[in-house]
């Protein structure tokens, strides 16, 4: 039975040999513009993230749950870690009273 040949990956040489793009230059780079500017509607129509809250309400963390939990908020779809979140809060509310 033949022994697979061990590859090191593609020399340089094979990708020049393959590639439809020249390389860039020096040149090329201090003729670009920004994206923004080049394609102004299409850089508007891209959706951006929310930003940071004015009065963030919550606090990001980073938190370590069994299987189980996980798989029984997300049974109940979008939205399962505010659920896990308005649990947290009734237990609390409850222990407090």
């Amino acid at each position: 039975m033949k022994t697979a040949k061990k590859r090191r990956g593609f020399s340089d040489k094979d990708l020049r040999e393959v590639s439809d793009s020249p390389e860039l230059t020096k040149a090329d780079f201090a003729k670009a513009k920004p994206f923004a500017e080049v394609f102004p509607d299409l850089s508007a129509s891209i959706r951006r993230g929310r930003g940071p809250n004015k009065a963030p309400t919550k606090k990001q963390v980073s938190l370590r749950l069994s299987p189980e939990v996980i798989q029984h908020f997300k049974k109940g779809g979008k939205g399962w870690q505010s659920r896990i979140d308005e649990t947290l809060q009734r237990v609390i509310r409850r222990k407090a009273s």
